[in-house]
């Protein structure tokens, strides 16, 4: 493919991600496949072009004054130093020559960016993002914008983190243990890392693609062998999966989600990761009947914490879609109280950076429910038999975030009945 034609494709990417909920590395994915004679340079470089206007899609629509596919397009190639006329040519797949009107907008002069802009952020999560990061906020904002690693939560059903990660290294990885997480390994993102969804070990169950945030939230629930723990909003349980390994492979995991797929998605991942112990859920609308244990509220919620690995999701939140977000926390939050035995836990667990989804939602759901009172997270901290020092962050909650924790945003709350 011509430079043209690969700034074409990115633009026709772009263009469909507006109009699906589809994550940008699943619709390259089958953009591509329905694209053979793409080759691997080509799908490179139209995949770091397509990922890199997500990220820095304020600067550039600000810079041209729009934010259509097109016109981000055309900014990317300024920020990049590149002449624009030798691409907008018309020919050979390329896109179409440019307007009066876009060159107009490329000459044009341009203020100082606000703050929106600068930290690539929408423009209405302001004040609440200067709640939760204060003077750190463009700090913290830039390391949200970066590429994130890849991490792996080891399987201890079926191998050892030492195992695992000397089979990786001597495949070429540049791997290593995670800080925090007793059974992570980190891997820098980068060329080869699709060959880790392939291959003995990973059909082996050896590991799964788990954000070390995710793993530590998994371990504050401090589930143990034998007991019954209730996952609830479990997705393609990524935690139900952690927690089967925490307990042993002994008592019982409920997986609840109101999304069959995603419940049978969970299905075939236990199987191949010996996970025995985990039984699914399908709310409609009922719930399991308790009591538990512990019960894991996964809520769903903006996904801000998640921004360097779905740069997308910053441009598709609005304040209608975080205030029906925060409804469902509440809801899951009190069906979840009457599940939980007396002396039992209930685990609140998000990946937002958001105080309205985080301590807001715990304050009004204690407010509201006298049984349950605070764990501090730094007193619920174990290290799962090893000398691991409590994350940055652990404190009366656990915070994380890119600059903070090197991990996704995240945020988990510990209380008691």
């Amino acid at each position: 493919m011509t430079p043209a034609a690969r700034l074409q494709a990115a633009i026709d990417i772009l263009t469909a991600l507006e109009t699906t909920d589809q994550p940008t590395d699943r619709l390259l994915r089958e953009f591509f496949r329905a694209r053979r004679y793409a080759g691997s340079k080509d799908r490179a470089a139209i995949g770091q072009r397509v990922f890199e206007i997500q990220r820095q899609r304020a600067a550039l629509a600000w810079r041209i004054g729009s934010d259509t596919p097109r016109a981000l397009a055309l900014a990317s190639v300024l920020a990049d130093g590149e002449e624009p006329q030798a691409l907008f040519t018309g020919g050979g797949y390329g896109p179409a020559v440019l307007s009066d009107e876009e060159k107009a907008a490329m000459a044009a002069a341009r203020g100082a960016p606000p703050l929106y802009v600068q930290g690539a952020f929408p423009a209405f999560l302001e004040s609440e993002l200067v709640r939760a990061f204060g003077d750190d906020l463009l700090a913290q904002m830039q390391a949200l914008n970066r590429r994130a690693p890849v991490d792996l939560r080891v399987n201890t059903l079926r191998r050892e983190r030492g195992e695992v990660l000397d089979a990786l290294i001597a495949q070429g990885f540049a791997a290593a243990a995670t800080p925090y997480a007793p059974h992570g390994i980190r891997i820098a993102s980068g060329e080869g890392s699709a060959a880790l969804r392939t291959g003995a070990m990973f059909e082996s169950g050896a590991y799964e693609f788990q954000d070390e945030a995710a793993q530590i939230a998994a371990l504050l629930c401090d589930a143990r062998p034998g007991q019954r723990v209730l996952d609830l909003a479990a997705g393609a349980g990524g935690k139900s999966l952690a927690l089967a390994a925490a307990m042993r492979n002994e008592g019982e995991i409920v997986a609840c989600d109101i999304r069959q797929p995603a419940l049978q998605e969970l299905a075939v991942r236990a199987k191949r990761a010996g996970a025995a112990n985990i039984r699914t859920f399908l709310i409609d609308p009922a719930l399991p009947e308790g009591p538990f244990d512990t019960v894991l509220v996964d809520a769903p919620c903006s996904g801000t914490g998640t921004w360097r690995r779905q740069p997308e999701l910053r441009w598709k939140l609005t304040p209608d879609i975080l205030a029906a977000r925060m409804a469902v926390q509440d809801t899951l939050l009190a069906d979840a109280a009457g599940l939980v035995k007396p002396g039992g836990r209930l685990v609140y667990a998000t990946c937002s950076i958001l105080p309205c989804e985080n301590e807001d939602r715990v304050a009004a759901f204690l407010a509201r429910d006298g049984r349950f009172k605070t764990v501090r997270a730094d007193s619920a901290w174990r290290d799962d038999g090893e000398k691991a020092l409590p994350p940055p962050g652990m404190a009366e909650s656990f915070t994380a975030s890119p600059l903070k924790t090197g991990t996704d945003g995240f945020f988990v709350a510990v209380l008691e009945r």
